[in-house]
């Protein structure tokens, strides 16, 4: 299995094995679960935020059964959809109950944990804006259909997802070389400060057409003075030569 220890995600923590870390939507109104009962004054200062005690016996009392689902799901004896399925149109179901409450003890560690750890949130924040700026940049290249995959082959798919990947690397090699160009000039050196340059990224689309006619051209090539065409690899200590001689 691959060791995956951090995900950023948009959304609660519920995979386990997983250290999930969402950026809650409007954390500032969400509520803690208390971790036991009968012991209102234990923590004063959170009392504004703080619910009902966790229902530690109803997760004792499915634990088997939600062992068994989660066991299907993972050996893929059942779907994930048909479990789904039968406990939402139940939604008294006990074992679905005890699920949602294992959740909301989840929810409660996390974001206790999100609001002590100035660097956690940095880490998340940074990691997600990472994310969000690429998927900004697919919607600008795979505008039709609102970017979805409207094939349903396999191969097809595939195919889509490799043209977009092509896509977006010349369009960040680009930028790269544009930004080059432009920092090169000697008026840049002393007005960008080192939280300018960390600032700086080569994934902008702004200046993208995305529809349109579009003249290509193969001779022309950016007027970038950054630009260089490769040429033949030099020799290293003789190595190149000597592999040239023996081929």
């Amino acid at each position: 299995m691959l060791d995956v220890p951090l995900q950023g995600v948009d959304r609660e923590p519920q995979v386990p094995n997983f250290d999930l870390l969402p950026r809650i939507k409007r954390i500032n109104k969400g509520k803690l679960y208390r971790p036991v009962a009968g012991e209102p004054d234990a923590h004063p200062q959170l009392t504004p935020v703080l619910t009902r005690p966790i229902r530690w016996e109803l997760i004792a009392q499915q634990y088997d059964q939600m062992i068994k689902y989660a066991t299907a799901i993972r050996t893929r004896t059942g779907s994930t959809e048909a479990i789904l399925r039968r406990f939402t149109r139940n939604a008294s179901h006990p074992t679905y109950a005890a699920i949602l409450e294992v959740g909301r003890a989840q929810k409660t560690i996390f974001v206790a944990r999100y609001l002590r750890l100035r660097d956690l949130q940095g880490e998340i924040e940074e990691g997600l804006n990472v994310m969000e700026s690429s998927n900004g940049a697919n919607s600008a290249l795979a505008y039709g259909k609102g970017g979805g995959i409207a094939s349903n082959r396999l191969d097809e798919q595939e195919m889509f997802v490799l043209c977009l990947r092509i896509l977006q690397s010349a369009l960040v090699y680009v930028n790269t070389l544009m930004l080059q160009d432009i920092l090169g000039e000697p008026e840049w050196a002393d007005l960008l400060t080192d939280a300018d340059r960390r600032g700086l990224t080569p994934l902008f689309w702004s200046h993208v057409r995305p529809y349109g006619e579009v003249n290509l051209d193969m001779e022309a090539r950016l007027n970038l003075t950054a630009t260089t065409v490769p040429g033949a690899r030099a020799p290293i200590n003789g190595v190149g030569s000597a592999a040239a001689g023996r081929r």
